[in-house]
C-alpha cells in the first residue's frame, strides 16, 4: 500500500475499498504514515466525501484501531446516547441513571468541553471525587453496581480518532460529514453499547447550524451504525437557545439533580425522557413510546432515577451528598451579580451562542484543550423563551471568580436576551425524530 496514491485516488473523486482504508488507518496509528499524509487524505475527503461505504469503513477501522468493551452475555440490555453539543446541555447527567432505574445498562464514553460547548467530563469531575478514568476493568465494575458509568475515552479507545481529531482541528477540515460520522462513531461503537440514539442539535449553539445539516449528519450516522451492527434512531432537537436555566458545570450538576428529583426545568426533564423512552425501545423493554415517557416520568418523580444517580457517583469514588444536598459539596463562585429586565415583557428568545461566549469567558469552558476551567463559573436563574418578565425582574445571574470577569461579558449576557412586547410561544425542541 503506498499511501500517496491513496490519496491520490481520493482527491480525483475514486472510492477507496476497505482494505485500503484498513491499511491506511492502520499506518496512521502506528506512525508508519506521516501526519502530514494523513491531513491530505483528510482534505481530498472534505472536498470529495465518501460514499457509505467508505464511511463505514472508515468508522470499523478507526473503533478497532485499540480496545473494544463487549457486554455480549451481560444481565441487561446496553444502550447509549450521543449528543452533538450544545449550550447547557445536561442530559446525559439524567438520562444515564434514568435509563439505568429502567433496566438498561448505560456505558457511556463522554468527552470534555471545547469552544462554546460544554463536556459531560468536566460537569461530572465538578463532584468532588468523581472519577471519569476508570482502567476497563472498573468501568464493567461501576457499570455492573449503578447500571451506568460514564468515562473519557481512555489512550486504547480508539486512538486513530484521537490523532485524527487534532489534525483535522488545525487543518481546517473538521466540518466534513463522513468524517465527523467516523469520528462519533467510532468512539461510541468501541464502547460496546447495542443501541444508541443520536440527539442531533442544529441552531445557533450547535455545530450543525441549520436543520438540513443535522439532518444530513443524523443520516449519515444512522446508516453507518446500522451498517456495523448497532439498532439506531435520532432526534434532530433545536439548540436557537440554551437548555434548561443554567450552563457552567457545577451550576448543571445541580440542574440535574433537581430534575432527578421530579423537578428542573420543564425543557430538561421533556427531552431527556424523549431521549430514555427511545433507548429503551431500541433495546427492547419498551414497545410504546408514549408509555414509555410515562413510566420513566414516574421514576423521575418518585427516586428511582436518582437512587441510580446515587450509586453511579459512589460507583465512581464521588461524594453522594451530591444527590441530596448538591450546595453541600459543589463548588460555589466567589462573585455573582445579576442581571436585570428594563422594561416589562416577555422573552421572546434567548441566544445560545451569546450566552456559550459569555459562559466560556466566565471561566468555565477552555479556548484550548489543555485550559483549566472554574468548575464553579457560568451563569443560572436564566429565563428562557415565553417567560414573562418586569422590569427589574432577573434575566441571569453571572458567576465567576473575579469582577472582571464578569463586567467583561455584561454587556454580551444582557444583549442575549430579546424582550417582546405580547405573549411569546416556545419554538418546539424536538424537530424531527428519525428512526
Amino acid at each position: 500500500m503506498v499511501p500517496q496514491w491513496m490519496i491520490e485516488k481520493k482527491r480525483d473523486g475514486g472510492a477507496l475499498s476497505a482494505d485500503e482504508i484498513r491499511a491506511f488507518v492502520a499506518g496512521y496509528t502506528a506512525g508508519t504514515i506521516p501526519d502530514y499524509q494523513m491531513a491530505a487524505l483528510a482534505m481530498a475527503i472534505f472536498f470529495r466525501g465518501m460514499t457509505p461505504d467508505e464511511t463505514a469503513a472508515l468508522t470499523d477501522a478507526m473503533m478497532r484501531s485499540g480496545d473494544t468493551l463487549s457486554f455480549a452475555g451481560w444481565p441487561r440490555p446496553t444502550a447509549d446516547k450521543h449528543s452533538t453539543g450544545g449550550i447547557g446541555d445536561k442530559i446525559s447527567l439524567v438520562l444515564g441513571p434514568l435509563a439505568a432505574s429502567a433496566g438498561l445498562a448505560v456505558p457511556m464514553i463522554s468527552g470534555r468541553g471545547l469552544g462554546l460547548t460544554g463536556g459531560t467530563l468536566d460537569k461530572l469531575e465538578a463532584i468532588p471525587g468523581f472519577n471519569t478514568r476508570l482502567s476497563p476493568d472498573a468501568f464493567r465494575a461501576a457499570l455492573s453496581r449503578a447500571g451506568c458509568a460514564i468515562i473519557g475515552q481512555t489512550d486504547r479507545l480508539a486512538p486513530a480518532d484521537r490523532k485524527l481529531y487534532a489534525l483535522r482541528d488545525v487543518t481546517g477540515t473538521v466540518p466534513s460529514i463522513p468524517l465527523i460520522t467516523a469520528s462519533i462513531l467510532s468512539k461510541k461503537l468501541a464502547e460496546g453499547a447495542v443501541s444508541l440514539v443520536l440527539d442531533v442539535k442544529c441552531g445557533r449553539g450547535a455545530f450543525m447550524r441549520t436543520p438540513e445539516q443535522a439532518r444530513a449528519l443524523a443520516d449519515s450516522l444512522l446508516r453507518v451504525g446500522r451498517a456495523l451492527g448497532r439498532t439506531m434512531a435520532a432526534l434532530i432537537t433545536d439548540m436557537e437557545q440554551p437548555l434548561g436555566r443554567t450552563a457552567g458545570n457545577a451550576l448543571e450538576v445541580r440542574e440535574a439533580v433537581e430534575v432527578l428529583r421530579g423537578g428542573g426545568p420543564a425543557d430538561i426533564r421533556s427531552l431527556t425522557l424523549a431521549l430514555t423512552a427511545r433507548m429503551c425501545l431500541l433495546a427492547g423493554v419498551a414497545t410504546d413510546a408514549a408509555a414509555a415517557e410515562r413510566d420513566l416520568a414516574a421514576h423521575l418523580d418518585d427516586g428511582r432515577a436518582l437512587a441510580a444517580f446515587r450509586d453511579m457517583v459512589a460507583a465512581q469514588g464521588g461524594d453522594i451528598r451530591v444527590a441530596d444536598d448538591p450546595g453541600a459539596v459543589l463548588p460555589t463562585a466567589a462573585v455573582m451579580e445579576s442581571l436585570s429586565a428594563s422594561a416589562d415583557g416577555w422573552v421572546a428568545g434567548v441566544d445560545a451562542e451569546i450566552i456559550g461566549r459569555v459562559v466560556l469567558q466566565l471561566g468555565a469552558g477552555r479556548r484550548r484543550s489543555d485550559d483549566v476551567i472554574d468548575p464553579a463559573a457560568g451563569v443560572d436563574r436564566l429565563v428562557q423563551c415565553g417567560d414573562r418578565v418586569r422590569r427589574g425582574d432577573t434575566l441571569m445571574r453571572l458567576q465567576a471568580a473575579t469582577p472582571d470577569l464578569i463586567a467583561a461579558v455584561r454587556d454580551a449576557a444582557r444583549g442575549a436576551v430579546r424582550l417582546a412586547d405580547a405573549p411569546v410561544t416556545r419554538p418546539p425542541l424536538i424537530l424531527e425524530t428519525l428512526l
